[in-house]
């Protein structure tokens, strides 16, 4: 989606919403355009976001008349069963997804594990990848609509441990990207950085115990702890990299 054109595409759905007193959607917006999407609404304009579950990091813009309370988002879930001993990625789902020729908008939350996968669509996206993705990479997959809980996690961890002067956002970033803290800053007020699916643009913010950091081009984090010092008293920070 081209960022530049985003509150323009927000308005007027704002717009359409208003003449036809009925709720429209869009995306799925990744949380920098999640961002930016929230500042085009004023105060008691209603919009809502969702990704197929809670928590999700890819969500759907609603924007709502006064009467809709519980909009119905137009998501659907497909579930992926193949091999266990067969690997796949969360870029091995989203490259066989696209090369359907469908937009990335219309996909959300890919979330893998072994022998299994989940992604999230738009319902129009959905009833065509149903009837046409029987393969990911090499690998042989079946798809059903829906999914049974626990769902998997946004992918496979590896846990690290790294050093760090504090736990500004911008230290953080530093040291889980292995870069300069001046190399950080800038990622983060470009905006392509998010904590917990919001997208931050201030370097002071500070990171805590459970948050999930997203860096484009570089991906996402979970913060386990920084309760420890090391010898020198630097924080000792401890975190998942999903993989």
């Amino acid at each position: 989606m081209d960022i530049k054109l985003l509150p323009a595409r927000v308005n007027d759905l704002k717009e359409i919403v208003r003449r036809s007193n009925l709720p429209k959607y869009m995306g799925f917006l990744n949380p920098e355009e999640t961002s930016i999407a929230i500042k085009c609404f004023n105060q008691g304009e209603e919009y809502k976001l969702f990704g197929g579950y809670e928590g999700a990091e890819r969500v759907v813009l609603g924007v709502l008349p006064d009467w809709c309370e519980t909009p119905i988002f137009p998501i659907k879930a497909i579930s992926f069963k193949y091999r266990e001993c067969d690997r796949l990625s969360h870029r091995d789902f989203l490259g066989a997804l696209m090369a359907l020729g469908i937009t990335r908008e219309t996909i959300g939350d890919i979330l893998v594990e072994n022998g299994r996968a989940v992604v999230f669509a738009t319902d129009e996206a959905t009833k065509y990848i149903l009837t046409q993705l029987n393969k990911v990479g090499n690998v042989g997959v079946v798809l059903n609509e829906g999914y049974t809980e626990p769902l998997p996690s946004l992918g496979i961890k590896q846990e690290f441990s790294v050093t760090v002067a504090s736990t500004r956002i911008d230290c953080v970033v530093a040291a889980i990207c292995n870069m300069s803290r001046n190399v950080a800053t800038e990622k983060i007020t470009d905006g392509l950085v998010s904590v917990n699916s919001i997208c931050v643009t201030k370097p002071t913010l500070t990171i805590r115990e459970g948050d999930k950091i997203s860096i484009r081009q570089k991906g996402r984090f979970e913060i386990i702890s920084h309760n420890g010092y090391s010898k020198s008293g630097r924080i000792i920070l401890k975190y998942n990299k999903y993989v």
